[in-house]
């Protein structure tokens, strides 16, 4: 791919492909997310990546692997990185990728709270004192203790909280990530959760981000079809990629919603993939065209 060739269109554009298909083309590239692999510390039904401890249905990728995308990022001016898994912070080396990381750009973190990272404050330390701000989103479904803990195991949800805690009181940027399960509705949810920060010796006015509701793991895509809603915002195919690592090779693909179609894969190769256009087939596109989705707050 000649990196001469890149087009950055600030609309949603949509495009024809070859086969006739309607496409959506990257605005920009302002957000470069990276997979760590479908392995975590926890085992929660809901899940949905399907993570829980061993999984390796996307593996780990290493630092060398990962620093050529970072830069080539880089290069184009890519606006923040955002780490994503399985558990980000079980992965061997995550220090040292996120230090390189942020050497190049702000980076963000969706962690669960939990893994033993968090409680070394040496190395919390070292990232604190970055070029970039790093800044992370703890997963907390409820603001119920027994509601959080059926879905993610005893004691999980204090466990979240001193994680929470530990690094807002390291100097990072934090935030809530909430994926609930109940029907309340979020206005009820975030009173709540303004009341547990409080009680809890925490800022009040800490973000609260919420998780679209994805579906289970492997369900049948949707059915290519030009009915698809046309996008009245920018979608995550607009403005981001994802890198993760399948079958022991490197790709990207097209939004942290789509990574368990294969068919959404492309070549690491970022000057290709600003080239070419998204077809929104995955049955996850039409909830995310028809209405707003910040997956993680991005």
């Amino acid at each position: 791919m000649n990196a001469g060739t890149i087009v950055e269109d600030r609309r949603v554009a949509e495009d024809r492909p070859v086969d006739g298909r309607p496409g959506i083309r990257l605005e920009k590239l302002r957000v470069l997310w990276v997979h760590t692999g479908t392995a975590c510390n926890l085992s929660c039904p809901f899940c949905h990546e399907g993570s829980k401890p061993g999984d390796d249905r996307l593996q780990a990728p290493s630092l060398d692997e990962i620093v050529p995308l970072l830069e080539q990022a880089a290069a184009r001016g890519v606006e923040q990185f955002a780490f994503t898994g399985g558990e980000p912070l079980i992965l061997k080396g995550i220090g040292e990728i996120l230090l390189r990381a942020l050497e190049l750009a702000p980076v963000r973190v969706l962690t669960n709270g939990t893994a033993p990272f968090i409680r070394r404050s040496h190395q919390l330390a070292q990232l604190r004192n970055a070029r970039h701000a790093l800044s992370f989103l703890v997963s907390i479904d409820s603001p119920e203790e027994s509601v959080h803990d059926a879905g993610r195991g005893l004691k999980n949800f204090r466990k979240a909280l001193e994680g929470l805690r530990l690094l807002h009181e390291a100097g990072f940027a934090t935030g809530i990530l909430s994926q609930p399960h109940a029907p309340s509705t979020r206005a009820a949810l975030e009173t709540r959760f303004r009341s547990l920060l409080r009680k809890h010796l925490l800022p009040q006015d800490l973000p609260i981000e919420w998780l679209p509701e994805l579906g289970a793991l492997h369900a049948a895509p949707t059915t290519p079809s030009l009915q698809m809603p046309v996008a009245r915002h920018s979608p995550p195919c607009a403005t981001g990629r994802m890198l993760l690592r399948r079958g022991g090779a490197l790709a990207l693909t097209a939004c942290p919603m789509v990574d368990d179609d294969p068919g959404f894969d492309m070549p690491p190769e970022l000057p290709g993939t600003i080239a070419a256009p998204v077809e929104p087939r995955h049955r996850r596109c039409a909830a995310c065209l028809a209405g707003e989705v910040r997956y993680g707050g991005l």
